[in-house]
C-alpha cells in the first residue's frame, strides 16, 4: 500500500532518525505508530491492538495505563517540576527514592547516584571504577571485563562493554581498557558432552586466565547482567556465579551487577542478584524502576566505594560527575510511586505465581521444528531459531528468519523483538494467566506461518 503522503508515517520518515533501525528499509516501510495503551496492550493509529510482548523495551512492568503513576507525575509537576542535585542541592522525592532503594538492596549498599538511562548508570559505574582505584593508590587497576553477547548500553563506554558486534561496527568501538570473556550460554558454547557445571567451571577458568594474562594489578572490575537479556536471554548455568565470584575475590576485582532489565521483579525476585546469588559492589538499574513512565536510572554503591570516593572528592574539591536531569523530581516521584505499587500489589508474588505457566508454555514452544532452545526465568524468555534441531545449525543470517517470525507475530497481534536468531518475550509483570495463554498461542501461530514460508520457499 505504501506510505500515505502527509501521514504521520510520512512525516516520521522525513524527520526522525530511529535507533536500532535499518534506515534504508525504514524509508520504504515507514514506522508502526502507536497511539495509546491499555494494560498490557498498545494500539496503533489504524486501530490495531497488540499484546506488548516485550513490555516496550523490557521496561513497561505495570503496562500502559497505570493512573497512579500519571497522577504522581502531575502532582510533582505542580509542586516542583524541576530541580537538580549539583552542589549539594536536593529535594524530597530523590531522598525518598534513595532510601527505598537502599532498603530494597539485595546486599548492603551505602549511596544512590541518579541518572537518566541504564547506559548512563553503567557509564557512571565505569568512571567510579577508575576514580576509586585512583583514590586508593592503584592507578594501573583500570581494565574492565565484560562478556561476549552482554548488553550494557550505548554510550561510548557502555557500548564498549556491550559484547554484540552491531554495537561496535562502524562506531570504532570498543575503546581501550574494555575486555570481553566467555558468554555463559551452555546450549551454544559448551563442548560436546560437557555438563552445565563443567561448562561453568571452564568459564570461570577462562576468566581467571584472562585476568592473569592482563595482569591482576591492571584489572579493576567485572560487569555482568544476572541474566543476559538482549544477548538472547542467556540464563547462567548452575554454579556459574559462585565460581566467577571466587575468581573476582581472588584478584580483588570489583563486581558491577547490571540490573537494568532484571531488577524489580522480572526474574521472580526483586533483583536478579537474589535469583542467581550475586553479591556485587555496585548495582545499576533503570527501566522497571519507574515502570518506564519516566526516564530514570540509578547506581547503588557500597560503603567501601563511597568512603574512597568521599575522600578523593575532599582532596580534589569535588566529585566532578553528574547529569542535569539526574534525580529529576518528576522521575523520582513516579519511581517512588512505582515501588509503592510493587509492594502493595505484591508484584513479585504475582510473577512467582504465573511464571511457571509462562516458562512451561515457552518450553512447549521449544518443541517446534524451528526452535532449538527455549530458555528463560520468571517473566522473561526467548526462543532460539535453528535450521537443524539436532546439530543446532542456525539459518543463514541473510534470510532473517527470526525477524520474519517477529513480523508474523506483529501481524498476529503481538509485538516482540527479534534479535539475531532469537525471538524474545518480556511481557508486563501485570499479565494474567489467560493473557499468557493468548500470547503463547499467537507466537505458535507465527512460528507455524514462518515454517510454512520457509517450506514454500524451499528453504527448509
Amino acid at each position: 500500500m505504501g506510505i500515505r503522503p502527509n501521514s504521520i508515517e510520512a512525516r516520521d520518515v522525513a524527520h526522525v532518525l530511529h535507533p536500532y533501525t535499518n534506515a534504508i528499509a525504514h524509508e520504504k516501510e515507514g514506522p508502526l505508530v502507536i497511539s495509546h495503551g491499555d494494560g498490557i496492550y498498545v494500539v496503533d493509529n489504524d486501530g490495531n491492538r497488540y499484546i506488548e510482548g516485550l513490555g516496550g523495551l523490557f521496561c513497561a512492568s505495570l503496562g500502559f495505563s497505570e493512573k497512579r503513576l500519571v497522577d504522581a507525575a502531575i502532582r510533582q509537576m505542580q509542586k516542583l517540576p524541576f530541580y537538580h542535585s549539583f552542589g549539594g542541592k536536593s529535594h524530597e522525592t530523590a531522598v525518598e527514592l534513595a532510601e527505598r532503594l537502599i532498603a530494597l538492596a539485595p546486599v548492603p549498599m551505602s549511596k544512590v547516584f541518579f541518572a537518566n538511562s541504564g547506559s548512563e548508570a553503567n557509564d557512571t559505574a565505569i568512571k567510579i571504577v577508575w576514580y576509586y582505584h585512583n583514590a586508593i593508590g592503584k592507578p594501573a587497576k583500570k581494565k574492565i571485563i565484560s562478556r561476549m553477547r552482554a548488553y550494557h548500553g550505548v554510550t561510548i563506554a557502555a557500548a564498549s562493554l556491550t559484547g554484540l558486534p552491531n554495537n561496535h561496527r562502524s562506531f570504532d568501538l570498543p575503546i581501550d581498557r574494555i575486555l570481553h570473556t566467555d558468554c555463559p550460554h551452555h546450549y551454544r558454547y559448551a563442548n560436546p558432552g560437557e555438563t552445565e557445571e563443567e561448562f561453568a567451571t571452564r568459564c570461570a577458568e577462562s576468566l581467571e586466565q584472562l585476568i592473569l594474562r592482563e595482569g591482576p594489578d591492571t584489572v579493576g572490575a567485572f560487569f555482568a547482567e544476572p541474566l543476559m537479556a538482549s544477548g538472547g536471554c542467556v540464563v547462567p548455568p548452575p554454579t556459574y556465579y559462585e565460581k566467577i565470584q571466587a575468581v573476582l575475590r581472588k584478584y580483588d576485582v570489583l563486581f558491577i551487577a547490571d540490573e537494568v532489565i532484571c531488577g524489580f521483579g522480572r526474574t521472580g525476585n526483586m533483583f536478579g542478584c537474589e535469583t542467581f546469588g550475586i553479591k556485587p559492589d555496585m548495582i545499576s538499574m533503570a527501566k522497571q524502576l519507574s515502570a518506564a513512565y519516566q526516564p530514570i536510572s540509578a547506581l547503588m554503591i557500597n560503603e567501601k566505594l563511597y568512603r574512597a570516593i568521599a575522600s578523593e572528592s575532599g582532596t580534589i574539591g569535588t566529585f566532578g560527575h553528574g547529569f542535569t536531569y539526574g534525580g529529576h523530581p518528576v522521575a523520582t516521584a513516579v519511581a517512588v510511586e512505582t515501588l509503592k505499587i510493587y509492594e502493595e500489589r505484591d508484584i513479585v508474588g504475582h510473577v512467582r505465581s504465573i511464571a511457571p505457566a509462562f516458562q512451561a508454555g515457552m518450553r512447549e514452544l521449544g518443541n517446534h521444528p524451528l526452535i532449538g532452545e527455549a530458555r528463560g526465568t520468571g517473566l522473561i524468555a526467548t526462543l532460539e531459531v535453528v535450521r537443524d534441531k539436532g546439530t543446532k545449525e542456525p539459518f543463514d543470517p541473510s534470510l532473517g528468519v527470526a525477524l520474519y517470525a517477529g513480523k508474523r507475530a506483529q501481524a498476529n497481534g503481538v509485538i516482540t523483538r527479534a534479535l539475531g536468531d532469537t525471538v524474545n518475550l518480556c511481557p508486563p509483570l501485570i499479565i494474567t494467566a489467560a493473557q499468557i495463554e493468548d500470547l503463547l498461542g499467537r507466537i505458535k501461530l507465527s512460528l507455524d506461518e514462518t515454517l510454512a514460508w520457509l517450506k514454500n520457499s524451499g528453504l527448509k
